[in-house]
């Protein structure tokens, strides 16, 4: 398999193993919506990690495979190709993206899809599809904008350049850097500790953000506000606000 998946302690590791560079062609696009369909409805996944492993995230998607396609068959495999990105965007869990090596073209759009960033100090991320004569095509014109704002957004889809991982965090693009060997720990760990978090309010609360970005702000805050009641009618918050009276605060422990 190109992607496999392990789970530990509530933390499901989606890992990319397609050696050297972990090319995402279509057989790994689809295996990856498959593992982020499964990640969704497994209830002992409670929070996700997605790496590449120790050398690289991924590189991109396969050139070669591309090559070979042409207009009619790339009209066909893109929804394809933005659907299995999509479907880890929208695993209802928290997910981390633990990034070393490159992150270029369809690998830093993977990296987009994940709730948080974590990257080693050695780490490269870019969308050069320009240098081939095309576009970000999984999702990077939309959630790069969302994310890091047009004007820098745009500045790195037009030069197609790459950046290091001290400037990617300054543009907001990876949100902490590490030593190359404690990337795969330290986003275990951030996994890890809202694996025991109260599962609903977490899927909330992710919903809400999301949902919230897409429309404007008093759609947004109807989303917000349906959810926030409905929690009310949930285990977790019981059992978090009584310990909150009998123990104080972040001491609850959640089912």
């Amino acid at each position: 398999m190109t992607v496999n998946l392990e789970v530990a302690d509530g933390v499901g590791t989606i890992r990319l193993d397609r050696p050297p560079m972990n090319a995402l062609d279509i057989a790994t696009q689809d295996r990856l919506r498959e593992l982020a369909e499964e990640v969704t409805r497994r209830d002992d996944v409670r929070a996700v990690v997605v790496w590449g492993g120790e050398k690289v995230f991924a590189a991109g998607a396969d050139i070669k495979e591309m090559q070979a396609m042409d207009h009619a068959a790339m009209v066909v495999r893109s929804k394809g190709l933005q659907d299995a990105f999509t479907a880890v965007a929208r695993i209802p869990k928290p997910v981390v993206a633990a990034i070393t090596g490159y992150a270029l073209g369809g690998g830093c759009e993977l990296a987009l899809c994940a709730d948080f960033r974590i990257a080693a100090d050695t780490a490269k991320l870019g969308q050069p599809e320009i240098l081939l004569g095309l576009i970000p095509g999984a999702g990077g014109t939309q959630r790069l904008a969302r994310l890091v704002g047009p004007s820098k957004a745009k500045d790195l889809i037009f030069t197609g350049r790459q950046v290091k991982a001290d400037e990617a965090l300054a543009l907001g693009l990876v949100d902490r850097v590490v030593p190359a060997a404690e990337v795969h720990e330290q986003a275990h760990a951030w996994a890890a500790r809202l694996a025991y978090g109260p599962a609903l309010a977490l899927r909330a609360a992710k919903e809400c953000v999301d949902a919230g970005l897409e429309t404007d702000i008093d759609t947004g805050l109807t989303v917000e506000r349906t959810w926030f009641a409905g929690l009310f009618a949930t285990e977790d918050r019981e059992i978090g606000m009584r310990s909150f009276v009998e123990e104080g605060p972040g001491k609850a422990k959640f089912r």
